[in-house]
Parts: structure tokens; C-alpha cells; sequence
């Protein structure tokens, strides 16, 4: 298989809609037209509830993790995180759902799961303790973006995973662009189960 070959792969995988098709096929629910029509597992939470924000979540991460193993599943020579961005990229703009998709986080996290779960495992927990003092998914997906390039830029010497993970968090800022005003407007929904 050619690289190219490969990264047109990552990008299919992650144009797989997870929350239009749980919502469709489970629910009977095009989720593009209720909450804030984002196709991602905070939507799905909110539109769909707990178990199929669950199921959408980790499918999201899981295909991110997916798409970054496939230069070792099919010994192509492309270094995993470059594939994995791909599998991003799908899950942003979608061929399989005209191109609007969700807003990066759990692909990132997948592609991270498979390249350096230290890093994913530590993302998760500043994830979450920002949700608890803040009760705000949004910011809580994007400061875990910032950590992500800290630890990287500090603690590593892995140019390619500062690169990688510095457009991963920059994705992120730009897909919450609508919820960074809603924060500065005091208008963002807020958790209400922690």
C-alpha cells in the first residue's frame, strides 16, 4: 500500500459520522438538527444522554487510535501521527456527512492513545479536573490542547509529537471558536452532572 494510499485510509476512518449513526440507527435521531448540531460525543451527551455519548466517544477515540496504527498494521513506512492527522481531519470534515463533522478532541486523543498513552492518560486528567472546576467541556478540550503541547515542548524531545500536537490544539481552538465567545459572554452550557 502507498503512503498516500494510507492517508486517504486515516481520512475515511475518521469521516465515520459515530454520532449521526448511533443517533440515526438507535435512536431514530438526526443529531445534526438538535443541541448544537455538532457531530461528537458532547452533543450526543447532551441530545442522546449518557450511554450514547459513551458509545460515540469512544468509537471517536477509537478510530483516531485506528487510523495511527496503520502504518504498523500495514508496514508502510509514514510515521503514525502524520496518519493519524488525517483520521482528524475526516473527523472535522467528513466526506460521509457533507463535510460537517465534530470538533477534534476525541480523534486527537485517539491518535495520542496509540502513539503515547502517558500523554493520553494525563490529558484525560487535566480534561477532568478542569470540568470539575469549571463545569465547561469546551475549555476543558482546549486547555487539555495547551497541556498537551507543554508537556511536549518540556518534557519531551519528539519534534514530531510537539508538531503533531501543537495543530491537534490549534484544530481545537478553531472548531471552538463559537463556544470561546459563549464563555467570554458568560452563555456557555455548563455541565450539569459534576
Amino acid at each position: 500500500m502507498t503512503k498516500t494510499l494510507i492517508l486517504i485510509l486515516a481520512y475515511l476512518l475518521g469521516s465515520i459520522p459515530f454520532a449521526l449513526v448511533v443517533g440515526k440507527l438507535g435512536y431514530g435521531v438526526d443529531i445534526r438538527e438538535h443541541g448544537s448540531g455538532n457531530l461528537g460525543g458532547t452533543n450526543t451527551f447532551r441530545v442522546l444522554g449518557v450511554k450514547a455519548g459513551l458509545i460515540v466517544t469512544i468509537a471517536d477515540i477509537l478510530k483516531g487510535t485506528l487510523a495511527a496504527s496503520l502504518p504498523v498494521l500495514l508496514s508502510v513506512d509514514i510515521h503514525p501521527l502524520f496518519v493519524g492527522l488525517f483520521a482528524v481531519i475526516g473527523h472535522m470534515y467528513p466526506i460521509f456527512a457533507g463535510f460537517r463533522g465534530g470538533k477534534a478532541v476525541a480523534t486527537s486523543g485517539g491518535v495520542l492513545l496509540f502513539y503515547s498513552q502517558f500523554l493520553f492518560l494525563t490529558l484525560i486528567a487535566v480534561f477532568f479536573i478542569v470540568l470539575y472546576i469549571s463545569k465547561y467541556v469546551s475549555l476543558s478540550s482546549m486547555l487539555a490542547g495547551v497541556y498537551a503541547i507543554i508537556y511536549t515542548v518540556f518534557f519531551t524531545d519528539d519534534i514530531p509529537l510537539m508538531i503533531i500536537v501543537t495543530l491537534q490544539a490549534a484544530f481545537i481552538f478553531y472548531r471552538h471558536r463559537a463556544n470561546i465567545r459563549r464563555i467570554m459572554n458568560k452563555t456557555e452550557p455548563k455541565v450539569k452532572w459534576l
